[in-house]
Order: C-alpha cells, then structure tokens, then sequence
C-alpha cells in the first residue's frame, strides 16, 4: 500500500517510525509546512518526494491513504481535502477543533466511501486495553478515572521542544484524550460536563490551567486535571479506580493499587499505541471495513468537548 505522510514535525516521526515497523507499507510522498525541514525529513527516510503541497503529495502515482499529522486548526479541512480526492484518512487527534466541523467529516466520509479514523491512541494502549477488557467481562465496574495531563509549555514549543508555528490546546486536544478515553470505557456519553479555567496566557492567547468535571449515566465520573504550567514530572498519569481494585497507566506501564506491575505483554505485539493505531489503520482498509476510532465513534467526544466550551464560555 502506497501512502503519504503529512506533517515533518513530533507526530510526523512518530508515524514513520511506527510505519518502518509495518510490512508491505511504503510512503512515497511527505507533505510538510517548512521546505528545508521537510526536505531533509524526506531525505532522512528515504522518502521519494517531499512538497508542501498537499495536493501534490497526493497526486504521487498509487497513493491510497494519507496520515494526517499536521497543526491542530489544519486537521478538519486537510482531512476534508483527503476524502474529496477519493483518498483513506487517518488524522491525529482531535479531528477537529469544532463540533460543526466534525460533523461535516462524518459526512464527508460516508459520501466519499472512504475510511476516516482519528489517532486515539489510549484506545489502542495496552495498558488501556487491558482494562477496556476487564471492564468488558464483566471483572471490573469504573467508578472514577483521574488524570492528571501536566506539560511545561509557556513557550510555544512542541514534543521535541521547538518551536511551532501554532498553539496547542488543553481542552480541544490535550482533554481530548482523556474524553476519549473515559466515554471509550464506559460506552457511555457524558451527561453532566463541567469546566474551570485559569487566566488566558497574554502571548499564547490560551488558559494554561484547566479542571474538567465528567458524569455518564451509570454513574461513573472523570476528574482532569491539566496544566501548561507545570515543571515535571510531565506528561498524563491515569489512575483508574473500580469497584475491584485501583489501577495507574503510565505511559505504556500499568500498576494495581499496591504498585505492583501489570503484564500487558501479551494484549497486542507492541505496546507502541501510534504503531497499533496505524495497523488497524491499514487493516480496516484491506478488510474495506470500519476502523476502531472512527469518525463516527469519535463524534461523541467532540459532542462533550463542545459542551465544555460552552460550559466556559
């Protein structure tokens, strides 16, 4: 399968490094925003052809799909560009920054026939699978996920720590994650959604601390906490708390309440979540059936991260 990559940045690498581990998937065009970083991507990589263009890109003889891992506001339009040429999208999270245009996607994609999917790793995680499937037979009962999502970002900087061209956001992509992940779990949408900010940054023009309150109808409920502001330890700590244990996801690892470790080993080949993403990605293509994390299924999430704006706003 002949494919396209957009996006030379964090996530860019991350999907190509997920890729090379990936068997009869080839990209031959790299699309990308800043032509000296994207040449030498490609040249790195052994990529055939860059652009930044991504039309162009496209265009490249036999490419059939496109992973989208561009700036935030770029996802809904780009993503709309891929299925109105006919092609497979894969876009990272969120697939949009609205709920109007995620909505448009979902339409977009049942009328072009095409696969449409967003990047929600968690979903894919194996420490996050293993409970998806405790939860599933019947084993464990989710009474309360809290999460911690803490980065240091007062400068405008990405994974890699350089400079973006865009400003990230907690509340359209950081608890977008964790949204995800708790209506994923409890197959359940959020029925009371509450959000408190603190003051907008004067150069970045977004709040760099935020709680989020959720509440599906079994009663479960979700405690977020997430910061621009914090200086380490970094990253997202998810503790689940059930009516038969506590359980903490970090990263790839997961513990029980007394700390001790979790074998994951043998819920999926890898514990890489991109990588995993990628292969349902490429199988539900081959099998022309719908992928896990569809837009479809995503819809609800942008459905409750549209209720928390308006909750703010």
């Amino acid at each position: 399968m002949k494919i396209c990559v957009a996006g030379e940045g964090a996530f860019g690498n991350k999907h190509l490094d997920a890729i090379a581990r990936i068997t009869d998937i080839e990209v031959v065009a790299l699309a990308g925003g800043v032509a000296e970083d994207t040449a030498s991507l490609a040249r790195n990589r052994g990529i055939p052809f860059w652009t930044l263009d991504l039309e162009e890109a496209m265009a490249q003889p036999g490419v059939e799909a496109v992973i989208l891992a561009t700036p935030t506001p770029m996802h809904a339009p780009q993503a709309a560009q891929v299925l109105r040429a006919g092609k497979h999208v894969l876009v990272e999270i969120p697939m949009a920054d609205s709920l109007a245009a995620s909505k448009n996607l979902v339409k977009l994609q049942k009328v072009s026939n095409r696969i449409g999917m967003v990047g929600h790793t968690r979903r894919f995680n194996p420490c996050h699978q293993w409970i998806y499937q405790q939860i599933n037979k019947g084993l464990l009962t989710l009474q309360q996920m809290d999460v911690q999502t803490y980065f240091f970002r007062r400068s405008n900087i990405n994974a890699l720590g350089q400079k973006r061209s865009w400003t990230d956001h907690l509340l359209w992509h950081h608890a977008c994650h964790t949204v995800d992940l708790f209506q994923y779990h409890t197959g359940e949408l959020s029925v009371n959604a509450f959000a408190l900010q603190g003051p907008i940054d004067a150069d970045l023009g977004v709040a760099m601390d935020m709680s989020i309150g959720l509440q599906v109808p079994s009663g479960a409920i979700c405690t977020v906490s997430l910061s621009f502001n914090n200086q380490g330890p970094l990253g997202s700590f998810i503790r689940y708390i059930c009516d038969n244990g506590t359980y903490t996801a970090r990263y790839d690892d997961l513990f029980d309440g007394h700390n001790n470790k979790i074998d994951v080993s043998k819920i999926a080949d890898t514990t890489d979540g991109i990588e995993l993403c990628d292969r349902e990605f490429f199988s539900a293509i081959k099998e022309n059936r719908e992928p896990l994390a569809s837009f479809e299924q995503c819809l609800q999430t942008m459905q409750t991260l549209h209720n928390l704006e308006q909750w703010l706003d």
